[in-house]
């Protein structure tokens, strides 16, 4: 099945309300101008039940097939929130919100669903019922998984579900997609190094937290090189360090260190928190400090089911004439969570060669828009084939 025809009619639509919501980004949880945009748009086209406020703004909308009889019920999701970065792009369309932009695509995820929802609202060409799922908060929130707490799967009898996230250096409209662990858990770390302040020039009197952080931080680096198995998969970053004193004639009372850990197996995921905890304690014993350490459970290890997998990139291929084998991703992504309750699939979407996510340069490709609605729209027809 190549491109939809009516997909494309649609073509210049769906990109007005792409850039419309790229305009007007939201973060995490607060996407209630999005969410509104969105509930409005799947009241026009005429779903047979709209739902608001789910995950604190979550929107799902529900159509209904020509057929129902088969009983099965088919969840389509797209992420909506934007990220705390100040956008670059000059674009006319470009970010009207100082200090926020769409810079991940999510606003192209939401507009294809959109797009996927008014054709199977016009057509209803499959037996069962596709329930489209808009989530907000998936950059660090956990909003996929506040939606799950909320019940969304048991109250609209979700059976199998389907995710996609658009693919900078992935040629526009083909897609790649790997079944089992895909996308790493992601966690974080929290430690507070405690010694005892005094002069610079008096080093001697004091237990200098500084030494104390800066051997803890080399030394969680063996973690990944001598703790964990080299064919495991596992990133352990220090990303921010901070004192509690800015003077330069001043050894600090504290150092507080800020970090993640990605792993793609919960066993080395394990590792790492144990392994994390052990070192910062014990390093500052060895200097006659303390340390407190505190280690987040974050987003889970996103595992794509092999079934629906095999299914998902046969759709793709339909499309595209191809579908490759994706890259492991130490990224995170909370899809997890739903795959967690359901089986599904995630799949990326080729963006072409734009600049990274999460970058200030970075926009979506209107250019993919057909190939990803049509991937939604097929997977629900042929999940749920009209007899």
């Amino acid at each position: 099945m190549p491109v939809r025809n009516r997909l494309g009619e649609l073509h210049d639509e769906i990109t007005a309300w792409r850039q419309d919501i790229h305009r007007h980004p939201e973060l995490m949880f607060d996407t209630h101008r999005t969410s509104a945009f969105v509930a409005a748009k799947l009241k026009g086209f005429g779903c047979d039940e709209v739902a608001t406020g789910i995950g604190r703004t979550g929107v799902v909308g529900v159509i209904r097939g020509r057929q129902t009889g088969s009983g099965k019920v088919i969840g389509l999701r797209a992420d909506m929130d934007a990220l705390p970065i100040q956008e670059s792009t000059g674009a006319v369309h470009a970010s009207q919100v100082p200090g926020a932009m769409h810079a991940c695509g999510h606003d192209g995820h939401t507009a294809m669903l959109l797009g996927a929802a008014k054709y199977l609202a016009e057509t209803r060409n499959f037996d069962g019922t596709a329930v489209v799922i808009f989530q907000p908060a998936e950059e660090g929130g956990g909003g996929g998984n506040e939606m799950c707490q909320d019940g969304m799967m048991e109250r609209f009898g979700i059976q199998e579900i389907y995710g996609m996230h658009n693919w900078p250096g992935l040629p526009v409209g083909s897609f790649a997609i790997r079944p089992g662990p895909f996308f790493a858990s992601a966690d974080q770390f929290y430690i507070t190094f405690r010694g005892r302040g005094g002069h610079a020039a008096k080093p001697h009197e004091t237990i200098d937290p500084v030494i104390i952080a800066s051997h803890a931080i080399v030394a969680m680096q063996s973690i990944v090189s001598r703790n964990a198995d080299p064919v495991d998969q596992l990133v352990v970053s220090v990303t921010s360090i901070e004192t509690s004193s800015n003077a330069d004639n001043v050894i600090p009372q504290e150092v507080r260190l800020k970090g993640t850990a990605r792993a793609l197996r919960p066993e080395v995921r394990d590792l790492a928190e144990r392994r994390v905890v052990e070192i910062s304690e014990a390093t500052a014993a060895v200097f006659g400090g303390t340390a407190e350490a505190r280690y987040n459970r974050g987003y889970p290890v996103m595992v794509n089911s092999e079934a629906q997998t095999a299914f998902a990139a046969e759709v793709a291929r339909g499309i595209s004439g191809d579908c490759a084998e994706a890259p492991l991703v130490m990224g995170g992504e909370d899809f997890a969570y739903m795959l967690q309750e359901r089986p599904g699939a995630y799949i990326l979407v080729g963006n072409g060669e734009t600049a990274p996510v999460h970058n200030p340069e970075y926009d979506f490709n209107d250019e993919a828009i057909p190939a990803g609605c049509s991937w939604w729209v097929e997977i629900a027809e042929a999940r749920m084939p009209l007899a």
